[in-house]
């Protein structure tokens, strides 16, 4: 290679330079190449080097237990890739001053750390709730523990931001958090939440969406959903996720739970559209709720996954079919297709089992109950299809089910097994359930049998 003067390659440097600065100036928009960190590229996220970047995990209820260290390795454990971490800005908790602590732990598990602040939730009907400003005003403060970890760190401004009075002040209020954000000098992806506790059934961030895009000097935000008894049909989901798709936005499923009654969120569907669209998606929630029939693993535990943790880390167009980790901890980089799994009830020739448990969790109240159903292949060969079987008292009615096939409602109950939870390996457990009514007897069944033989009760 010939040698460049020293004064000539100065000269040229400068030149390129002032391009550059002139054509932010003039636009207000960095080159692809000059991005840090993840970013918006389209409807995609992507990381630093263009490789595009799917988030696939949970939410972490860090601010309320903030001793559940190892919930990080846990849900790594579990082939998640992304974690969405609660903190407090102090105005209803926290406040969290160790963000440096819990960056290092998604880094040490390989997770992408999605960093939001819970107090803003509910804001405008929720009269404790903290603004959007206030919350860019924490961020700024832990600004030292953010700046450097644009590769590894979405910030998420706050979360559920508004509630259902006045649900339009979000555009505003959103728009100068981003730019806030901006001219304090974080170059993170930011991510930004849904009105109406997050669930957007008035359509004003679906609306506005154009606008807060243009808001960000940096055209680096993505917009976030939370799905829960709005998003009840898949024309609901499907209709919602199309308007994003057709205008180019990018989008995220930031929060959701699951259909464990018939007026809940149809997961199936978000899972299945999430994965054929590569949309991300974050899961509510790991552990502690206050309502336990949103916890994935029992009290913090990942060897007892309830009915929600086994379908979202193991079931179709889950976890861990679908996560693929960031390139930044040396993930993949070749270009995934996403699998549609279509929605075909399988023929079911259950085999034989040698021995089982099952365990039987009943929650009830003044004229109803849910239930959870623990069953373990105690045997010695694995099931390819299951059938449990028993008999419901009297009076009880089942009027909805999750992880099974339930039929007939009442009297001589068979669960058959779905799609997903089949295959019970020896020593392996899956957890079903359902809700029912009942008329004031609220006994449990005497006895179950798993394809014609009986279980041990625990």
């Amino acid at each position: 290679m010939r040698s460049v003067p020293w004064f000539a390659a100065a000269g040229a440097a400068l030149v390129a330079s002032a391009v550059l600065v002139y054509a932010v100036m003039l636009t207000g928009i960095r080159p692809a190449h000059a991005a840090v960190g993840l970013r918006v590229s389209g409807t995609d996220i992507v990381e630093a080097n263009g490789q595009k970047f799917v988030m696939r995990g949970v939410n972490h209820p860090h601010v309320w237990y903030t001793g559940q260290t190892g919930s990080f390795a846990d849900i790594k454990a579990l082939g998640a890739n992304t974690v969405r971490v609660v903190l407090g800005s102090g105005k209803r908790w926290g406040p969290s001053n160790d963000v440096a602590q819990v960056i290092s732990l998604c880094k040490q598990n390989r997770l992408i750390c999605v960093l939001e602040v819970h107090d803003t939730t509910g804001y405008g009907e929720e009269g404790a709730a903290a603004s959007l400003d206030e919350a860019v005003n924490y961020w700024i403060g832990q600004k030292s523990a953010l700046v450097g970890q644009e590769n590894h760190v979405v910030i998420n401004i706050g979360n559920e931001p508004i509630g259902n009075t006045n649900a339009g002040q979000w555009t505003g209020a959103t728009t100068a958090a981003i730019q806030k954000m901006r001219a304090n000098g974080f170059e993170h992806l930011l991510m930004v939440d849904a009105p109406n506790w997050g669930q957007d059934w008035q359509y004003v961030m679906r609306d506005n969406a154009q606008t807060i895009l243009n808001a960000d000097s940096r055209r680096n935000t993505v917009l976030s959903i939370h799905m829960y008894a709005v998003f009840n049909t898949a024309t609901a989901i499907t209709d919602y996720l199309n308007r994003f798709r057709a205008n180019g936005w990018p989008l995220v499923i930031g929060e959701f739970g699951w259909r464990f009654n018939t007026g809940e969120v149809d997961h199936d569907t978000l899972l299945s559209e999430a994965d054929s669209r590569g949309l991300g998606y974050l899961g509510w929630s790991w552990s502690g709720n206050t309502d336990p029939i949103l916890d994935m693993a029992t009290s913090f535990d990942r060897t007892r996954l309830t009915t929600w943790g086994q379908r979202i880390f193991n079931g179709a167009n889950g976890i861990k079919a679908t996560a693929r980790e960031a390139t930044i901890y040396g993930g993949p980089t070749p270009t995934v297709t996403p699998t549609v799994t279509p929605t075909v009830t399988p023929t079911i020739t259950p085999t034989p089992s040698g021995g089982c448990r099952v365990t039987y969790e009943m929650n009830a109240w003044n004229s109803g109950f849910t239930t959870n159903i623990t069953i373990t292949n105690t045997g010695a060969a694995a099931t390819s299809g299951w059938r449990l079987a028993f008999a419901l008292p009297a009076g009880q009615v089942i009027t909805g089910g999750w992880g099974a096939t339930y039929t007939p409602a009442s009297g001589q109950v068979t669960a058959t097994n779905a799609a997903w939870n089949g295959n019970l390996a020896p020593g392996g457990s899956t957890s079903v359930g359902f809700q029912a009514t009942h008329t004031g007897n609220t006994a449990e069944p005497a006895a179950f049998t798993l394809n014609g033989a009986a279980c041990q009760v625990a």
